[in-house]
């Protein structure tokens, strides 16, 4: 098996972490969008999570990774079932070029019609249902896959529907997508998909640039080595990821942390109601993670600029991303 960077190994890029740690502690919260410099470890990063994650209890020889107690009608004539198994979580890339049959699967029409057999080659989406679906220059893709997703990240389910024949499968993922600003924006109805936004930016302190140098360098030579160097601390945060999962039930909110929350919400006009959604369950996530019980105020402090920056109406006088804005609501509105 192919070694990844260590997780844990990242130097810096603390909001792309902690975004990261959330999405994979609630997968409801929609997801993460890092915009960024090239080279400055979105990849990495993602990859580096996949491996720390607990393997997912599958049925045995299903294709789509489907949950041993609740297998998918699109499993009967597609996979072979062997009983209750294990498999890492899935790491699914999406390429920029990829065909509409690549992405949602394909139906053998000829199959169909001569054996009468309803035969399925599962796509992307299956492969990456309880997983990750990662897209490297998201805002560059091709709008009819735009619109397969939206579809897709709405309901849950893939449908595939040729000629008569219609195939669907659960495809529920966690959806991470990175790219450069400059290239382009992203489609405001996927952007508004993504539960959390952060921004990458190549280190500026010479220290951080030679420690990142140096442990590239490391890893490359060694990855063996390297990995094992940092097994320790890879598996601290797997621990603690798995327990924030456990724990994620038992947080409570306030009200007043939830007022607080509709109140920043409306200070910098954010659209729709996602807003507050994803701050209820980010700062829940962000809870589970420190072992709290309870979520403050604090909580939404931390997780108010990468839950609601992609989320603001602009106006041409406003910075990109809207960052300053919501700081300025934050010191308003919320306790130090």
């Amino acid at each position: 098996m192919r070694l990844v960077f260590p997780f844990s190994a990242i130097v810096g890029q603390a909001d792309m972490k902690l975004a990261l740690l959330l999405a994979a502690v609630d997968r409801t919260l929609g997801g993460v969008m890092v915009f960024g410099d090239r080279g400055s470890g979105k990849t990495t990063a993602v990859r580096g999570l996949a491996a720390l994650l607990p393997a997912l209890p599958v049925i045995s020889g299903c294709r789509f990774n489907c949950e041993p107690d609740e297998p998918s009608s699109a499993c009967v004539g597609v996979c072979r079932h062997e009983g209750p198994g294990q498999t890492p979580a899935p790491v699914v890339d999406l390429p920029l070029g990829a065909t509409e049959d690549r992405v949602v699967g394909a139906l053998d029409l000829e199959k169909a019609l001569t054996l009468g057999e309803k035969a399925f080659e599962p796509g992307l989406l299956a492969r990456a249902n309880r997983g990750f679906l990662y897209i490297d220059e998201v805002n560059l893709l091709e709008d009819h896959l735009v619109d397969l997703l939206l579809d897709v990240a709405q309901s849950g389910e893939n449908v595939v529907e040729r000629e008569g024949l219609s195939v669907r499968h659960p495809a529920r993922f966690v959806l991470v997508g990175s790219g450069n600003p400059e290239e382009g924006e992203l489609r405001p109805q996927l952007l508004d998909r993504f539960g959390l936004s952060v921004e990458v930016r190549t280190p500026d302190t010479l220290a951080e640039r030679i420690e990142v140098v140096k442990r590239r360098d490391a890893f490359d030579r060694d990855p063996a080595g390297f990995a094992k160097a940092w097994k320790s601390k890879d598996a601290a945060v797997r621990k603690k990821v798995a327990a924030a999962q456990g724990m994620l039930d038992a947080v409570t909110v306030p009200d007043a942390v939830l007022e607080a929350g509709s109140r920043l919400c409306m200070a910098v006009g954010a659209d729709g109601l996602r807003g507050e959604l994803t701050l209820l369950r980010a700062s829940r996530a962000l809870a589970a993670m420190e072992t709290r019980e309870t979520v403050t105020e604090a909580d939404l402090r931390r997780i108010a600029p990468m839950a609601l920056r992609h989320r603001l109406r602009r106006g041409p006088l406003d910075d990109q991303a809207g960052t300053s804005r919501i700081e300025r609501a934050i010191d308003d509105l919320l306790a130090a």
